[in-house]
């Protein structure tokens, strides 16, 4: 998209972000009837992800998460523009705190940490509601995108509220620079890496590379690693939960914590199947050897 369609698209983009959470629900009603029902949108993708990671699972049962996994999707994307407009008090609403002491410990003694967690929930309100909380300040790890005009609206929308951001290129580096502060540094460990640079295991029934930067630099910088769900409780609203993975990662044998939390976040997913983002193609490499 060149300049001129972005500009031409950013008021309604702001004005779908002023829209009441009600108004914005019957929009994404609308935005389900033609995205699954007339255009399909990577049909053929969900399905295959979800029967490949649900084999026991009857074409009913897939057909059902995959219908509510779309209509999930639309409200993720409208919820998601609303971090360019919504006030902390809004936000504060439709998010609860669940077991947060792995933070709360490491707070107290002013211990940064390493944050895990997945395309479950919706992780871009997530860090907002985060920020809010007397707890680190958060920074997280984001891929720029490669329009530089919706670069710079993605950048305004997630930084607005107090996250911080680390380029995916620049992101140790920066860890080491901010070293004396105290921080929380977010990876989200469910993306796709070079399958020559990546753990390989079993992932929802299914031969997996998984990133190990997450664990190259927790282990590095001995910072422990806190596995953080998002869960749906019901439409629009959010819980959040914690749970410590190590407090010292240097302790633990090569690619235990990468298995550590691709199982926790695998766990979940079984849980919460529909709220996963099914339409990435995850597993679109085979392993270097095969």
């Amino acid at each position: 998209m060149g300049a001129v369609s972005y500009y031409l698209a950013l008021p309604f983009i702001y004005l779908i972000s002023y829209l009441p959470f009600r108004v914005l629900y019957i929009l994404s009603d609308v935005m389900f009837l033609l995205i699954y029902r007339v255009f399909g949108y990577r049909k053929t993708v969900v399905t295959a992800n979800l029967k490949r990671s649900f084999p026991d699972k009857s074409i009913e049962e897939i057909r059902d998460i995959r219908r509510n996994f779309y209509r999930y999707f639309c409200d993720l994307s409208l919820e998601t523009l609303k971090t360019l407009t919504i006030s902390p008090s809004v936000l504060n609403r439709h998010f609860t705190c669940g077991d947060m002491s792995a933070f709360e410990r490491y707070y107290k003694s002013k211990q940064s940490v390493i944050i895990v967690m997945g395309h479950l929930g919706n992780w871009e309100l997530c860090g907002a509601y985060f920020s809010q909380l007397p707890l680190h300040p958060l920074y997280v790890i984001y891929h720029p995108l490669n329009n530089k005009h919706f670069d710079r609206l993605f950048y305004r929308m997630r930084t607005r509220l107090g996250v911080r951001l680390y380029p995916m290129k620049g992101a140790f580096r920066g860890m080491v620079k901010d070293r004396r502060k105290l921080t929380a540094t977010a990876f989200i460990a469910d993306q796709t890496p070079s399958p020559s640079n990546a753990h390989w295991m079993t992932f929802l029934n299914q031969d997996t590379p998984v990133f190990k930067g997450t664990e190259t630099i927790a282990r590095k910088l001995d910072y422990p690693v806190i596995y953080l769900s998002v869960i749906r409780e019901r439409r629009g609203f959010y819980k959040i939960n914690s749970e410590l993975l190590t407090g010292h990662p240097g302790e633990l044998s090569e690619n235990e914590l990468t298995e550590l939390h691709t199982r926790r976040l695998e766990k979940d997913i079984i849980a919460y199947p529909e709220t996963w983002l099914w339409s990435h193609r995850r597993w679109k490499h085979k392993r270097p050897d095969q």
